[in-house]
């Protein structure tokens, strides 16, 4: 069809010059191959023909919307990306008119607000075919349109463009010349320039989509757009060569996929020399090879240094988090009963605890790694979105929190949850070592100031960045227990064992039962009341049945773990597994969050809004910490809620791919994360771990437009 459309093009072009010569005197010439112009700041619009007249006889007419675009400014594809929206016409104005083919020339790639997006700039004409309903009769054409330019906003554009087409002969040439130029950009179907074997892969996760073709001759510098569908976002591509530039294969990364399932996927492909090709991509069930390998650069010793350091720290001040305190707390209150008297066992004991978060870094480390390669999204804490773990886990500190406030004294070795009830008192180094693990794993919900920075380059890294950094961030963990046990006699400066250590254990049980109470809290969001409830009951019972005297240690160890087993049963069965919380709009400190939609951000930018995401979870303490103390108070929450000034929020308490996928994109594995956008920063102002009002209110007057007020 295009084929015949330029061929068309130069047949009308050199028939009418012969006309034009030997019919001048019989023809009527009328200036009629442009419409008036329409101009606005951004774009100045005309209608085009290639003929000035309707030929005796003819049935089709060659036209052309030919758009001027002012400096800087844009519009779309007819995929535009996540973002904007294609030019619409509406022809039902026009007069003997059968059908209309609007071609659409290969479109350049531009970032708008850091979104990949598929369009136009300068100019474009977009050729026309047209049918018609009377040959050789008069024609009216009649558009309106509507239209989405783009430069630092976004303007939509509505006009109307009219033109009249007489009968006669003629033609002209500068608006002939333009409509080919842009008609030969038009891509044409694969096998009319020799491109075969066109496949296609899409992972399950939706995550990427993997092209792989073969051409007749070399491809020397490609781009390629996908399409897989409406508000489809897609990254930039990941392009290579083989076989000496005849084989193409390309990685197209999927921010965000389409609304509705994906069906059909369409190829384009262009290249020097004005190559355009559109192709409907065979399905393969397994990705293509890619033709080579690309090498990673390695990390300089330096910097591993440094971020080495970083994950140390950060580690260090995990244990000053309230998920991780109280279990240090019992740790040395456990040493304190032995008064710094027995220097070898308070030794072993620490290196034992100590040895347990080592153990359970190097585990997770070992697990993330495995994970990142299948191609599973990994990030810090997100086991916490899994309710068989946190069903789990409320059970272990449940009973753990049983025991220190007295309700029973029980040894039951080979459960690990009774090791952990009874790891401060004296049961050995398998207690200890259980007692380290613990705070480890209670520690993986908090995200201490330095840690999201080491997380992040580790999973991004290589194995041995996430070796480096996760032993580092177990060493920053465990400097505690290895700091009492280089030097036992610290333990002799702490007060001596005495009726108060009732007092204390008494506390310490209480504040688990606080702990217990937050993954309660937790639970909910992420399984759902009934599954929660059923999780609660079950651990009553559990608690109940350890608490009973007249009973022996082996019967309710057993009946114990029979209805652990019961717990976690019901719990995987009754979750509620409704989509995320991040898909709710939600309301605190008298702020109105949006729920996050990544293709919003940039369609309030481009209306000169300022637009906060937070990324949140309610397993992620830090997080809230950030809440209470800087976005729910003023000066901060005045600025959130201010005229031009969007506060939008993104809920990770449940598992969601297209908050993984944002989070990716900014090389983040973890949360706390907030991010600000505007005209004066499309592509975001990413504000620190711990937040402060200073930060978050000179991140949003340099993301808009003008500067806030800090009393306003």
């Amino acid at each position: 069809m295009l084929t015949r459309f330029r061929a068309d093009c130069l047949r009308i072009l050199a028939g009418a010059m012969l006309a034009a010569i030997f019919l001048s005197a019989a023809s009527s010439q009328v200036g009629a191959a442009s419409s008036d112009p329409v101009t606005t700041p951004a774009v100045t619009a005309r209608l085009l023909t290639v003929e000035n007249g309707i030929a005796p006889g003819a049935g089709t007419l060659s036209a052309g919307l030919a758009l001027d675009l002012a400096e800087g400014w844009k519009t779309y594809w007819r995929t535009p990306g996540e973002v904007g929206f294609p030019p619409e016409i509406d022809w039902s104005g026009s007069q003997n008119i059968a059908s209309i083919d609007f071609q659409w020339p290969a479109p350049d790639r531009f970032t708008a607000f850091g979104i990949e997006n598929f369009g136009y700039h300068d100019e474009v004409v977009f050729p026309i075919r047209i049918t018609l309903e009377e040959p050789g009769a008069p024609v009216r054409l009649s558009a309106d349109v509507t239209l989405l330019t783009c430069s630092d906003i976004c303007v939509p554009q509505e006009f109307t463009l009219s033109l009249d087409v007489p009968t006669g002969i003629g033609i002209d040439e500068a608006s002939a010349a333009r409509i080919t130029a842009f008609a030969d950009r038009v891509p044409v179907d694969a096998s009319a320039t020799g491109i075969t074997d066109i496949s296609a892969y899409v992972d399950p996760a939706m995550s990427a989509v993997v092209v792989s073709m073969r051409a007749e001759a070399p491809f020397t510098a490609p781009d390629i757009f996908a399409e897989l569908g409406p508000f489809a976002s897609l990254g930039r591509p990941d392009i290579r060569l083989g076989e000496d530039g005849y084989l193409l294969w390309a990685r197209v990364p999927i921010l965000s996929a389409p609304d509705s399932p994906l069906q059909d996927i369409s190829v384009t492909v262009t290249d020097a020399g004005g190559f355009a090709v559109s192709a409907a991509p065979r399905s393969l069930s397994e990705p293509p090879e890619p033709p080579f390998a690309v090498a990673t650069s390695g990390v300089n010793l330096a910097a591993l240094v440094w971020i080495a350091a970083t994950a140390f720290i950060g580690g260090l001040v995990l244990n000053a988090m309230p998920c991780v305190l109280p279990v240090l707390s019992i740790k040395l209150a456990s040493a304190m009963r032995l008064g710094g008297d027995d220097r070898i066992a308070v030794r072993q004991g620490f290196l034992a605890s100590a040895a347990g978060a080592m153990a359970f870094m190097w585990g997770l480390a070992a697990v993330l790694f495995v994970l990142r390669e299948i191609g599973v999204t990994v990030g810090w804490g997100l086991q916490f979105q899994n309710p068989l773990f946190l069903s789990l886990m409320l059970l272990v500190v449940g009973v753990f929190a049983a025991n220190l406030a007295g309700a029973f004294e029980i040894v039951l070795p080979s459960r690990l949850q009774t090791r952990l009830a009874n790891a401060g008192s004296e049961q050995g180094l398998s207690g200890d070592f259980a007692a380290g693990a613990f705070a480890a794993i209670l520690a993986t919900p908090c995200s201490a100031p330095f840690l999201g920075t080491a997380v992040a380059f580790a999973l991004a890294g290589r194995g041995i960045d996430i070796a480096v950094v996760f032993t580092f961030l177990g060493l920053g963990l465990a400097a505690p227990y290895l700091v009492i046990a280089a030097r036992p006699g610290l333990v002799r400066r702490l007060p001596k064992p005495g009726r108060w250590m009732s007092l204390l254990r008494a506390v310490l049980g209480l504040l688990l039962g606080g702990t217990a109470l937050w993954l309660v809290w937790v639970m909910i969001g992420v399984a759902g009341p009934i599954a929660t409830l059923a999780s609660v009951s079950l651990t009553a019972v559990i608690v109940g049945v350890l608490s009973i005297r007249g009973l022996s240690g082996t019967v309710r160890s057993a009946t114990a773990a029979a209805l652990a087993f019961v717990m976690l049963l019901a719990t995987g069965t009754l979750s509620d597994h409704l989509s995320s919380p991040g898909m709710i709009a939600s309301e605190s400190g008298g702020i109105a969050w949006l729920p996050f939609e990544r293709a919003e951000i940039a369609r309030r930018i481009s209306t000169g809004e300022v637009v906060f995401v937070d990324v949140t979870a309610d397993w992620c303490l830090t997080c809230k910490a950030n809440k209470a103390l800087v976005l729910d108070r003023d000066p901060v929450a005045a600025l959130l809620v201010s005229p031009g000034v969007v506060a939008m929020q993104a809920d990770w308490t449940r598992p969601d791919e297209a908050i993984s996928r944002y989070l990716e994109g900014f090389g983040r594995f973890g949360i706390p994360f907030n991010v600000v956008y505007g005209r004066g920063a499309p592509e975001g102002i990413v504000l620190p771990e711990l937040l402060t009002a200073d930060a978050v209110m000179d991140a949003l007057d340099r993301a808009g437009t003008r500067e806030f007020s800090r009393t306003e």
